[in-house]
């Protein structure tokens, strides 16, 4: 098997969690909004959408992304 020296982790830190959380919810509302005919508030969730990635982007740089410096790494 190989040895897994570059593996980034697949996501598993806690920008990467908040960053799909808010857009998973982004998506959702836009959906349920798409459904009513209401196409200010899915632009809105479209603009929730990208909030999402910059929070996530955010946090990586402050040290929340995998292997950053305010995260705990844990064994598997």
């Amino acid at each position: 098997m190989s040895n897994n020296i570059g593996d980034p982790g697949h996501g598993h830190s806690p920008a990467a969690w908040t960053a799909v959380v808010i857009m998973l919810i982004a998506v959702s509302i836009g959906t349920f909004f798409f459904f009513l005919d209401m196409p200010i508030f899915v632009w809105a969730s479209a603009g929730l959408l990208v909030i999402g990635l910059l929070v996530g982007w955010i946090m990586k740089r402050a040290g929340y992304g995998v292997g950053g410096s305010k995260v705990a790494a844990k064994e598997h």
